[in-house]
């Protein structure tokens, strides 16, 4: 029987590098030929699995749209790419297969504009009266330090990029009428963090300047990953969801696991 809608699905998180995750990547197929897919960060870390993967799912759906994680954005000292520029030949990379990026113009569908955002984090998700020096001095204290710390943070000014990616998108969310998904790989909002067993690693998830977009920019849904805690957070009214899939250790102790690829939305066709 053929399917009379089309449904905007998502995930993030796949770490497809990691062998036991391969046949989950394998799984995420459309229901119907129209839909599309948005994949919010982390696909793998290094260029070529990441554009491997990102080619087999455009051949499965109508539209793909990717946001780049930290994972994408890891490097080594030898790489030809690091930091910003690491990030533009992702970009180009991926628009060669058709894959729409944060660079591009925003995709409707359904009459809502999608928009896939890059912002980053900026260690501003720490305890009101501490500097970013004294966050993270605490946070290498209890030994919590991401990786990002060695392969991205020694080939760009972090923060720096954080905030010209808030800048950058804010001109763009401006110009949009009507109502938006927006799709991020960190969460708009620190209230996710909170569930974080270790409280320190939050430095890492985001900015606290995105905190008012769900509302000011007509959000319908919020979609992002990062934590490896997937679930629905509903904050003045928008939900903010996060889709990630995760490491085996994780997806596989999940009791009550969401659904996944979780759908976004669905129009009538």
């Amino acid at each position: 029987m053929t399917s009379t809608t089309s449904t905007l699905w998502a995930v993030s998180d796949l770490h497809a590098a990691v062998k036991v995750n391969r046949p989950r990547v394998d799984d995420i197929t459309p229901a119907d030929p129209s839909d599309w897919l948005i994949v919010a960060g982390d696909v793998a870390e290094r260029t070529e699995l990441v554009v491997k993967v990102m080619a087999t799912l455009v051949q499965r759906f109508d539209t793909v749209i990717w946001v780049p994680g930290n994972h994408e954005l890891f490097a080594r000292g030898t790489d030809r790419y690091r930091g910003r520029e690491k990030y533009t030949d992702l970009v180009n990379r991926l628009r060669g297969l058709g894959v729409i990026t944060p660079e591009d113009p925003y995709p409707v569908f359904g009459g809502v504009t999608v928009v896939p955002l890059f912002t980053l984090y900026d260690y501003s998700f720490r305890p009101p009266t501490t500097t970013v020096e004294e966050a993270l001095a605490a946070a290498k204290k209890n030994e919590i330090m991401f990786t990002d710390e060695v392969a991205i943070a020694p080939f760009a000014d972090i923060r720096a990029w954080c905030w010209d990616r808030l800048a950058y998108s804010t001109r763009r969310l401006s110009r949009i009428d009507g109502p938006t998904i927006l799709i991020n790989h960190w969460p708009l909002i620190q209230e996710p963090t909170d569930k974080m067993w270790w409280r320190e690693a939050a430095l890492w998830c985001g900015t606290r300047h995105t905190r008012g977009w769900a509302t000011r920019y007509n959000a319908r849904a919020v979609i992002y990953g990062h934590l490896h805690m997937p679930g629905v957070h509903t904050i003045d009214g928008v939900d903010h969801v996060e889709v990630s899939l995760g490491y085996p250790d994780e997806w596989k102790r999940r009791k009550n696991p969401p659904a996944w690829p979780y759908a976004v939305m669905e129009v009538e066709r």
